[in-house]
């Protein structure tokens, strides 16, 4: 990969807005995120983080100012941006009457794939002799690796993730901190929140976007 790949902006935010109800969350923000890039949203609770991820996914409007993807309006190049984004919610969103199998069909199948082996992805994240347990007799973190399986099989280059490591263990944790390595070092870039210490990705090559609301 050369610097200048590296260097490609991916996503840009101008002079971003978001207001709720009484509050402006963030007023005029502005950022670039390359390839390469690994950033993390903070601020207290309620300050806008998962408002600013939805945002960049394109999943809310802010009151003022734009997302770019590649210099063009993601609102101009819609399915463009889609086919080159993975957004993962706060919420695992899995199915309590699918199995796990089934669960990671459906959403790999849904986004456009069609050659992988389900057993081997959630062997990865841990979950090898759970294939056909049912979703609603599983843990919280056992839902939330379901839903991170599809990490391991996706072309997209953009990783929008809500509390990635919510409910799961120092050694998923590290698994997850490498494969967010890896996809960066292959010219991807991951957006996330969390509350969670990392020991792989370190404060050199975290970026970071503090976010803190004030009353209208």
């Amino acid at each position: 990969m050369t610097d200048s790949n590296q260097q490609k902006s991916l996503v840009r935010a101008n002079e971003l807005t978001c207001i709720r109800e009484d509050r402006i969350l963030f007023d005029q923000l502005s950022f670039e995120i390359n390839a390469g890039d690994i950033v993390q949203i903070e601020g207290p609770n309620g300050a806008g983080k998962t408002s600013l991820l939805r945002i960049i996914a394109g999943l809310s409007r802010p009151y003022a100012g734009e997302i770019q993807y590649i210099d063009t309006d993601i609102n101009q190049c819609r399915d463009e941006f889609n086919e080159d984004l993975l957004y993962l919610g706060h919420l695992a969103g899995v199915k309590s009457e699918l199995t796990a199998d089934e669960n990671l069909n459906f959403n790999l199948r849904l986004s456009g794939y069609d050659d992988f082996d389900s057993y081997d992805l959630l062997a990865k994240v841990n979950l090898g002799g759970f294939e056909e347990a049912l979703a609603g007799h599983l843990s919280a973190g056992q839902h939330r690796r379901t839903a991170l399986a599809r990490l391991w099989h996706t072309n997209c280059r953009i990783w929008i993730l809500d509390e990635p490591f919510t409910a799961i263990d120092k050694k998923g944790v590290e698994e997850l901190e490498q494969l967010f390595i890896e996809h960066t070092q292959r010219g991807g870039c991951v957006i996330m929140t969390t509350h969670q210490d990392m020991s792989l990705i370190t404060d050199d090559v975290l970026r970071k976007i503090k976010l803190d609301y004030r009353f209208v």
